[in-house]
């Protein structure tokens, strides 16, 4: 028995060294890039994400538990274009994690791997208008395909141990996005055109690939919430136009937007766009929730 205990007690550390060199911790802002790399990390990964997908990404409070979850952090993968400016700076300065400081081997914004939309002149006056672009750009899918690439070729650097595992992950992951992207843009082709009114200016990558025409939104400035005078005056502009959608986020309030919904006419779509929210478990049920509300109908899965 006491030779067992000592076997026992000399093979723990082995064994405990063996899984933590196998994993990658990645800690991601929201729960989408997380959800794509580890489906592309697959076993050589761990992955937390800061922010709830029921949550708004603009703001979060910077916990104590967040800071000690970039601490440990091997590979941080930010959205960028200021969407996390007003939280994650005091958090990655009190973790004290070089390798995942802005420029480090472990750092990596997103949105580096997109193209941005052209939005125009940038000007605060405008509302909360990020410098860098729109910072919603993941619910475009053919970015998706760009996010999928962009974290496998840094996983494949942080571990090249297993990155011949992980390039034929991220192959399977991107031609099975292809196929769906196929598909979803073929159920969206009769829908061309549909007018909608946004709530927060977060589905311009969503409409630009849907190929949906955005009337208006019922913020008067992006990140300051409706007014009554406002969602009533932006009914007045559009009574003309057969704007079908209201397109809002669950996490935002929805009294304004019913009011909205019932005197315009149009139908209200309050829809999930992180990973985890409304029983999304994976990226492409994400995708496949946003085309089925607009298509009626369930494509390929």
């Amino acid at each position: 028995m006491r030779f067992f205990i000592f076997f026992i007690l000399s093979i723990v550390p082995t064994f405990l060294g063996t899984i933590a060199e196998a994993e990658i911790r990645v800690v991601t802002t929201i729960p989408d890039f997380g959800a794509i790399a580890k489906e592309v990390g697959g076993p050589h990964v761990t992955v937390q994400a800061l922010v709830k997908p029921t949550q708004d990404p603009h703001f979060v409070d910077a916990k104590p538990s967040l800071m000690i979850a970039i601490n440990r952090a091997d590979l941080l993968l930010v959205t960028g274009m200021d969407l996390e400016s007003g939280w994650l700076p005091p958090l990655l300065t009190g973790a004290r994690n070089s390798r995942v400081q802005r420029g480090g081997t472990g750092y990596l914004d997103c949105s580096t791997l997109i193209v941005p939309l052209d939005m125009g002149p940038v000007d605060r006056a405008r509302g909360d208008v990020h410098p860098g672009g729109n910072p919603h750009y993941w619910i475009d899918p053919r970015n998706g395909l760009r996010l999928a690439q962009g974290i496998g070729k840094k996983l494949m650097a942080l571990d090249p141990d297993h990155a011949r595992d992980i390039r034929d992950r991220l192959d399977a992951f991107v031609h099975r996005l292809k196929g769906r992207i196929a598909d979803w843009e073929k159920r969206l082709a009769p829908h061309r055109g549909t007018k909608v009114v946004v709530y927060h200016e977060s589905w311009t990558y969503f409409l630009d690939w849907a190929g949906f025409t955005a009337m208006g939104a019922l913020e008067p400035k992006p990140g300051i919430p409706p007014k009554p005078a406002h969602v009533a005056e932006l009914i007045q502009q559009i009574q003309t136009q057969r704007v079908k959608y209201l397109i809002q986020e669950s996490y935002y309030p929805t009294r304004l937007s019913s009011v909205f919904a019932e005197k315009s006419g149009a139908e209200l779509k309050v829809l999930p766009t992180m990973v985890g929210a409304d029983g999304t478990c994976s990226y492409f049920d994400v995708i496949e929730r946003l085309v089925s509300a607009f298509t009626k109908s369930g494509g390929i899965k």
